[in-house]
């Protein structure tokens, strides 16, 4: 993938924006592939697929995943309506109109999607701002069955991609959630607590719980939630911490440990991380979120929750839940794994009209053919040339 720099000699008319990366053959080769096989394993999972628009209206475009989409969405306005259109910056509530407006299915619907989207900045240093968002939705069940379904089709997309070593970090913003509903805190208060917790810092986390007031006990919980993160015995520790704390918090609980097992059975290899303060997503996830890791990797390869109710401003609630990964991010990874160019036939021009049928019947057998033009010598694509033999038969030699 091509980077840009902001200096580049002569008039920079081949520059692309910062952020902004073509695909060339070999890396365009890779990425294809791919997809269609992600693709391929999504359909044999039971999800089908669906080709949102590059554009669309931003009051359907921008609902129902919260306001950071807004900042990210490039704007234009339509030359035949008037009305303001944005370049999608996220597939996912794209998806979630088309069930509950386009299709209107009765009970789960299954679908998947692959496409470019677009994003004002970089969400990460380095993170590309045209990603090509691959990913699969599960709407119209609320069951924990559900969740644990997405997750097994991710680890199984990016097993089908080459990524080894996968690492699963597990939270459920119920916990957070149950436990801010308790308080009843100010609204301030609440939101500082927030994005303190969001960032895990444990001096402005002690700093606003004395300013609440809180009994001790209550204390304690938030400042130890930060702090709550790692392998499967911090579902044992907060078990042991929140026994007396609202349903809500043990329910959620409960949920970490059926998936953890899920997972354990499903994929033994891939390891288990447990943040139950993770809160990205907060204001759109309901419950279980989760995103995949591999080692040497800051950003999530993978990511996803459960976002009940978005088809509500579509009119139609539908429970929700699914993830989305970057083929971009995968290809990257994944590039030492590439496969070597796929070798090809090639076929002088002053053969081309006698070996016409012969080159068609190959084509059709799934080799790779080039017709080569009057002035070309046989393409560095191709391994073998098309010959005739003296008795008039058709016969491929190796090129040198």
């Amino acid at each position: 993938m091509g980077g840009n720099g902001a200096s580049m000699p002569g008039d920079g008319r081949w520059l692309l924006p910062e952020g902004i990366e073509e695909l060339l053959p070999a890396e365009a080769r890779v990425v294809e592939r791919m997809r269609r096989q992600l693709l391929d394993l999504c359909d044999s999972w039971g999800y089908e697929l669906v080709v949102p628009p590059l554009v669309e209206y931003t009051e359907s475009l921008l609902i129902g995943l919260g306001p950071d989409l807004d900042l990210q969405t490039f704007k234009l306005t339509d030359q035949l309506s008037g009305r303001t259109l944005g370049v999608r910056p996220d597939i996912t509530p794209q998806v979630a109109r088309i069930d509950a407006h386009s299709l209107r299915c009765e009970g789960p619907s299954r679908l998947c999607y692959a496409g470019s989207v677009l994003h004002t900045r970089a969400r990460s240093p380095l993170a590309s701002r045209s990603p090509i968002q691959l990913g699969a939705e599960l709407y119209g069940d609320a069951s924990l069955a559900a969740d644990i379904e997405v997750v097994s089709l991710m680890l199984e997309m990016l097993h089908v991609a080459g990524v080894e070593r996968v690492t699963l970090d597990l939270g459920h913003v119920g916990i957070f959630r149950s436990l801010m509903e308790h308080l009843a805190l100010p609204d301030r208060l609440a939101q500082a607590l927030f994005e303190a917790l969001q960032h895990k810092s444990e001096p402005a986390i002690h700093e606003l719980l004395a300013e609440a007031g809180l009994p001790d006990n209550q204390m304690a919980l938030l400042s130890r939630l930060a702090g709550l993160n790692g392998g499967p015995e911090v579902l044992a520790e907060a078990a042991v911490l929140f026994a007396d704390a609202p349903a809500g918090v043990g329910a959620a609980l409960r949920a970490l440990a059926e998936v953890a097992d899920a997972v354990t059975a499903r994929a033994p290899g891939v390891a288990l991380h447990f943040d139950l303060c993770e809160l990205q997503g907060y204001h759109y996830h309901t419950g279980l979120v989760f995103a995949a890791y591999a080692p040497g990797q800051g950003e999530a390869l993978a990511n996803g929750g459960r976002y009940d109710d978005i088809g509500q401003v579509f009119g139609r609630a539908r429970p929700a839940t699914g993830f989305n990964t970057d083929l971009k991010s995968l290809l990257r990874l994944t590039r030492g794994s590439e496969p070597a160019a796929r070798g090809g036939v090639f076929v002088p021009h002053a053969l081309g009209l006698s070996a016409w049928s012969e080159i068609q019947r190959l084509r059709s057998n799934g080799e790779r053919v080039v017709l080569g033009l009057p002035s070309e010598q046989p393409s560095a694509a191709c391994d073998r040339e098309l010959r005739a033999s003296a008795g008039g038969e058709w016969q491929l030699g190796i090129l040198e």
